[in-house]
């Protein structure tokens, strides 16, 4: 499991990012690219790290379900996702 104080940094970095959105896109689009760099460097979407939603564990992330591979393979065999059952021939 993550440290508190990491997942706590990449939520910081997720709503600056939603804070400079609107603001980012029109720099870019103007092409004040100075102005641009004048913007908290956490600002930059780049910068985001897709974490679990529940450990926070940074590899091993799965998009469509937004938790790592080895926290949905315990919650697959648990029967805690809808739709997922373990393939078996």
């Amino acid at each position: 499991m993550a440290k508190e104080s990491i997942k706590a940094r990449e939520r910081k970095r997720e709503r600056l990012v939603a804070k400079y959105a609107d603001r980012r896109a029109a720099l870019k689009a103007a092409g004040d690219y100075e102005a641009l760099d004048k913007l908290p460097k956490n600002a930059s979407p780049v910068r985001l790290h897709n974490r679990c939603k529940l450990t926070g564990r940074p590899k091993g992330y799965m998009r469509k379900f937004g938790i790592n591979r080895v926290t949905f393979r315990e919650m697959a065999s648990a029967g805690k996702i809808p739709g997922v059952t373990k393939s078996s021939w």
